[in-house]
């Protein structure tokens, strides 16, 4: 049985439960695990508000060349990653969360791969925590001495990421990038008021942007942004594998893929069918997310985004209830 199946074993409990009877309680850990490698366990620990949408800043601005003002508060309410908080539970967590995709990019992983630097984080169906995944991601790398990151907001038909960051609604961005030959790309990018973090929003929504994403102007742009900055992470924020085409898509053109699974809720046959989508090329990490700690104390943790696909229009983002 090859690691990814043993991986995938774990993360149905029913079914594991059946096999192994001596287990008397569930995980506690959210887990890195890498094909080829031993798994690495982590936990993200969050606690969230009910009903956040947009944040309530004006960055109108930001189109013009001002920095995006990223809500940081805001972030930081909901459990979230942010500079402000640097020695926090959630940023303690994230650390050991991206350590191995730093070390592929040095290339010091047991896998070599191109493009080490384009990291996918993706999900097989919605409300699994994968675009709090992508922007605590994006964020813990950001605080990093030598790194710079460059967050893409790719899932083009939900923008949830950019919701959250305060990216203005009409802002221009990567569909817009690929639609218009004379557009450039430090046309559509949003500089903020983190140094090292800089946003490609998603842009205007396309009813063909799955070609356009498969197009010889998006694999132009790919080995553009991975080549321009040798200190520069790429961080994508994808749509469900399960549900549209254009994660599969973009899976092509990533060195490394964050695969996002969420305890108890994702099922075994979702993340098989998921992972069939994924570039063979990639060096696939699988995340557990929402995972209940039981330690001295008795506390859990949950979040989650409200999906909605299709053409009239992107719907605010909702967060669920928070475990208690």
């Amino acid at each position: 049985m090859s690691i990814i199946e043993r991986a995938i074993q774990k993360l149905d409990p029913k079914s594991h439960a059946d096999k192994v009877k001596s287990r008397t309680e569930k995980s506690a850990e959210n887990r890195v695990e890498r094909a080829g490698k031993d798994s690495e366990a982590v936990t993200t620990q969050s606690k969230l508000a009910v009903g956040v949408s947009r944040p309530q800043v004006d960055n109108s601005r930001a189109l013009s060349g001002d920095p995006l003002h990223i809500p940081l508060a805001r972030l930081s309410a909901l459990g979230m990653v942010t500079p402000s908080a640097p020695r926090s539970a959630i940023a303690e967590e994230y650390r050991a969360i991206k350590r191995p995709l730093l070390l592929n990019l040095q290339g010091g992983g047991a896998s070599q791969v191109d493009h080490a630097n384009l990291v996918m984080v993706a999900s097989a169906l919605s409300g699994e925590g994968k675009t709090f995944s992508a922007i605590n991601l994006a964020m813990s790398i950001a605080m990093e001495q030598d790194k710079s990151v460059l967050f893409v907001d790719a899932d083009v038909s939900k923008a949830s990421a950019g919701g959250l960051l305060g990216v203005p609604d009409k802002a221009p961005g990567l569909i817009d990038l690929l639609e218009n030959k004379g557009m450039r790309f430090q046309d559509v990018v949003l500089k903020t008021n983190i140094p090292n973090l800089r946003i490609l929003p998603a842009g205007n929504l396309h009813q063909r942007s799955t070609e356009l994403l498969a197009s010889e102007s998006m694999r132009a742009l790919m080995l553009d942004i991975s080549q321009r900055y040798s200190d520069r992470v790429i961080i994508f924020d994808s749509p469900p594998l399960l549900l549209t085409t254009e994660a599969r898509v973009l899976s092509n053109f990533m060195g490394q893929i964050v695969f996002v699974v969420a305890a108890e809720q994702t099922s075994q046959d979702a993340v098989v069918e998921a992972l069939q989508h994924l570039s063979s090329d990639s060096i696939v990490g699988m995340l557990l997310n929402k995972a209940q700690l039981k330690a001295s104390g008795s506390f859990g943790y949950g979040y989650g985004y409200g999906y909605g696909y299709g053409y009239g229009g992107r719907h605010e983002t909702k967060v669920e209830d928070a475990v208690k």
